[in-house]
């Protein structure tokens, strides 16, 4: 019998390993503006990839901690409202993800 090993990713949010499968792969598309964060649950788009569980939790931690610039090697604060729309976690006005209403579906305090 051959065992066939599945590719594990880190989640750039909690930081946790897990299979490719389960996380939700971001892309970085530059335009005249910056950069935005683009989600790509097919796999299929060209470029460095960051890997996030599609958690509204893992979303705003990667955010909190500003790690999509840091594992996509960009440089300014790239936008991330695609990705929070994918991941159905809301954002303020301030592009920060709404801390209350992540924490209240994660089941913790504000």
């Amino acid at each position: 019998m051959v065992r066939r090993a599945h590719p594990e990713r880190t989640c750039v949010g909690c930081r946790k390993r897990a299979p490719a499968s389960e996380l939700l792969r971001i892309v970085a598309v530059g335009d005249e503006d910056g950069h935005s964060l683009r989600p790509d649950p097919s796999r299929s788009l060209p470029g460095r990839g960051a890997n996030l569980h599609p958690d509204p939790a893992c979303f705003a931690l990667a955010v909190r901690r500003r790690a999509f610039g840091r594992a996509l090697r960009l440089t300014g604060v790239p936008d991330h409202g695609a990705v929070a729309e994918h991941v159905d976690a809301p954002t303020t006005t301030s592009g920060q993800p709404d801390r209350a209403r992540v924490a209240s579906k994660v089941g913790r305090p504000t």
